[in-house]
């Protein structure tokens, strides 16, 4: 992740650990493991959502973010793509 090399070495291993989390949810859903993988709990996802979509896009997949009330984060969700008819 480009963010790494700009940030503490503490937040940069937490940047890492949760990009790594969305990584898998991306190969499970698209392994078809499941249609829908939610990752939450993360400190940094708000951090995440821009290489989290570029991933799950090239997976063809799309990154919807569940923010949470008043600013307190936000979950990432990993889903198939569809054209309505599935």
């Amino acid at each position: 992740m480009e963010l790494a090399g700009q940030v503490p070495a503490e937040l940069a291993r937490a940047l890492e650990y949760e990009l790594r989390l969305v990584r898998e949810a991306i190969a499970a859903v698209a392994q078809g493991v499941s249609p829908r993988v939610t990752v939450a709990g993360l400190r940094l996802g708000a951090l995440l959502l821009d290489p989290g979509r570029r991933l799950a896009a090239e997976a063809g997949l799309r990154l919807v973010p569940l923010w949470h009330a008043e600013d307190a984060g936000v979950d990432i969700s990993i889903e198939r793509v569809t054209d309505g008819r599935t």
